[in-house]
Formats: structure tokens, C-alpha cells, sequence
């Protein structure tokens, strides 16, 4: 008796607190920080409350109808079956509710769809599994990988708060001005969901989705991939920045300056070599970031998906370099192995290869330079 008592207070203190407003309860949809996104939480709500409406009439007149028409007070049935009346009435009244809410329905789809007249274009392309992303009107591209440490996913150290949601490079976008995003993929199907700007957009291979968003306040806002895209969907984070158009014009510039720097810089590399350890420190951080997801920390991969590093013939054997450099570059087709020659510089293309053929006790002793990588890449293209 006591548990039940408790449940009814509970009941009665959610059916008539005052100070709490829909968009303050948990299970419901937030509004998100774009006039979409309210458009889309008014919308939300405006159907909600009519399914509210419905259900009160419907179940009322229910119970209505059985406590005043219930057998013990000898009540006759009314006798309308196949009424032209009743049929019409309730085939008419669901039609015109239907048209009232596909209205405003109507009028969200079509300014959700509505990119023209941007200030930016972003290109979003989704790959296994990362983001890259690359500004249209400026020089400024890159990718976004997950952040969270590998020790936080095995459960060695106390998880962040925004485990598995933080990524090496945010996506950087100025308030108040219609950003369009153009979706697309390099291998399977992925879906970019930010749910504060009411943005979930499938990326499909071979094919480009747009969408927009137009912040009005400053803010770190985070999403995720939200479609199954294999082993390591759930660590896909998307992560968007938005900053005062002031501050991001500087941004822009100064990361346009940055990257052109680091393309003159990796021309100059190229009459450099790395030190064994300093392409062992490289290649250790680049085989984490982008090869560790497919072929395992320690290099063991997965039988039957991803091949193991670790011994194989390939990273272990002097003859088998040059086709080791080519794979990394360009991939395998009909496989997981993706190109890494646009992803990656050719330092990081080196190092990495140097790793892979001296760590887990392959110990090759190969130093592989970065003028290697562009003879090869140069090799390819002709």
C-alpha cells in the first residue's frame, strides 16, 4: 500500500507541476538553436497536443459510452450498422485533421529543403569511419576523427563527459549567416546528425544530399553518424563550433595561412629525413588516429575482416615494401583499405609505414623518408 501511495503522489506532483514547460521535460525533443529547429519543435508540439485532443474525444466518448450505456441500466444498443451518415463522418472528420496538420507540415519540409542563397558551402563526406570536410568559398580543408582515448574505450580510465562526442577537429561555422552542407561518401552509407539544427542528412556514395543550418548562438553543438556504417559507427562523433562571424573570418584566414604553409613546408620535407624515432613518434599517433580502428592497436586485426599487421608478410618483408607504400597510397578495391594519399601528408604516409614495419616486434629496421612516398605517388600518376 505504501509503494502504490508513493506512486500516486509521484503521478499528481508530474500531472500539476507548474513550473515545468514541455521543452523542459526529458523525453521530449529539444528546440535546438536554428529557426528550423523551433519551427520543427513547434511543429512537434502542435501535433502532439492535437493526438492529445483526439485521444481525449475518443477514449471520453469510449468510456462515456460504457458507463451510460452498460447493461445493468437496461439500456437498448442503437442499431446503425452501414449508416451512409457515420461512415461519411468518420472518414470526412480524419481527412480535414490530416490536411490541418500536413499544412504547417508542409510549409517546415519546404523551408528545410530550401539551401539557396547561402553564405557558406561546406562539403561533408563520410568515409570508414570519419568525417572531412572541406570549405567551398575558402582554401581551408581537413578531417575529424574521434578523440576519445582508446584507454576510456577499454574501460582503463574513468570515462570524459563527452565520451565517445569530441573529435580532433571541430567543424567551424559563423553565427547568423545559411551555411549549406552537401553530403556524400567515399565507401558506405552514412547520416550526419547534428539534432540542435535540425540537420540529419543521409551521405551516400556516388550521390550528394543538401541541407542548411543558420545558428543564432555561439556554442560547441555535437551529433554522430546515425546510420549503420560498420564495426565503428558509434564512433563517429560530429562536432560543430559556432563562432561570431568576426571570429570566424579570422579563423578561416588563419587556418587558410596554416595549411598553405604546411603544403610549401611538405614540399621542403622532402630533402629531410626523419630519425627512426622521430617516425616511430609520427607513425605511432597516425596508425592510432586513422589505421588502429580496422587493424587493432597492437596490429593483431580482426580474423576474417581486417588483416593482422603483426607479422604478416607484407609489413615484415624488405621485398614487400614498395607494394606496402602503394596500398597505403592507394587502397585495395573490393576492401576496407582505403587511399590514404589525400588524407594524409607525405611525412605521415612514411612514418606510419615506418611504424607498421618496425612496431609489435616486426622490427625490419626499414626508415622509410617522405621522398619516398612522392616518388611513389608521382610513380602512380603517371
Amino acid at each position: 500500500m505504501a509503494k502504490t501511495s508513493r506512486y500516486r503522489c509521484t503521478l499528481l506532483s508530474l500531472l500539476f507541476v507548474e513550473t515545468a514547460t514541455a521543452a523542459e521535460l526529458p523525453l521530449n525533443m529539444t528546440k535546438g538553436v536554428t529557426d528550423i529547429s523551433l519551427q520543427v519543435y513547434d511543429l512537434h508540439m502542435t501535433i502532439f497536443y492535437i493526438c492529445c485532443a483526439i485521444g481525449l474525444v475518443v477514449f471520453g466518448a469510449m468510456f462515456w459510452a460504457i458507463i451510460h450505456h452498460r447493461k445493468a441500466k437496461g439500456v437498448q444498443p442503437a442499431q446503425f450498422h452501414e449508416s451512409t451518415k457515420v461512415e461519411i463522418l468518420w472518414t470526412a472528420i480524419p481527412v480535414v485533421i490530416l490536411v490541418i496538420m500536413a499544412i504547417p507540415a508542409t510549409k517546415t519540409l519546404i523551408a528545410m529543403e530550401d539551401t539557396s542563397d547561402s553564405d557558406v558551402t561546406i562539403l561533408v563526406t563520410g568515409s570508414q569511419w570519419k568525417w572531412h570536410y572541406k570549405y567551398l568559398d575558402y582554401p581551408v580543408e581537413y578531417y575529424s576523427l574521434l578523440a576519445t582515448p582508446q584507454k576510456q574505450i577499454q574501460n582503463k580510465i574513468a570515462k570524459g563527459e563527452n565520451y565517445l562526442l569530441e573529435v580532433d577537429r571541430p567543424l567551424v561555422i559563423p553565427t547568423g549567416k545559411k551555411v549549406r552542407f552537401l553530403m556524400t561518401s567515399d565507401d558506405v552509407i552514412h547520416s550526419w546528425w547534428v539534432p540542435a539544427f535540425a540537420v540529419k542528412k543521409d551521405a551516400n556514395p556516388g550521390y550528394i544530399n543538401e541541407s542548411w543550418a543558420n545558428v543564432n548562438e555561439p556554442g560547441i553543438y555535437r551529433g554522430q553518424c546515425a546510420e549503420l556504417c560498420g564495426k565503428d559507427h558509434g564512433f563517429m562523433p560530429v562536432v560543430v563550433i559556432a563562432k561570431e562571424p568576426a571570429e570566424f573570418d579570422s579563423w578561416i584566414r588563419q587556418e587558410a595561412e596554416t595549411q598553405a604553409k604546411a603544403k610549401a613546408a611538405e614540399q621542403e620535407l622532402l630533402s629531410m629525413n626523419m630519425t627512426m624515432a622521430e617516425a616511430m613518434a609520427l607513425g605511432e599517433k597516425t596508425y592510432l588516429g586513422y589505421c588502429a580502428a580496422c587493424h587493432q592497436p597492437g596490429g593483431q586485426g580482426l580474423p576474417g575482416a581486417f588483416p593482422a599487421l603483426k607479422g604478416s608478410k607484407m609489413a615484415t618483408t624488405a621485398t614487400e615494401l614498395a607494394a606496402h607504400i602503394d596500398i597505403v597510397l592507394n587502397g585495395k578495391s573490393g576492401t576496407a583499405m582505403q587511399a590514404f594519399g589525400k588524407q594524409l601528408t607525405l611525412q605521415e604516409i612514411a612514418a606510419v609505414i615506418t611504424y607498421e614495419r618496425n612496431a609489435w616486434d616486426n622490427n625490419t629496421g626499414d626508415l622509410v623518408q617522405a621522398a619516398a612516398i612522392h616518388a611513389a605517388k608521382t610513380g602512380n600518376k603517371e
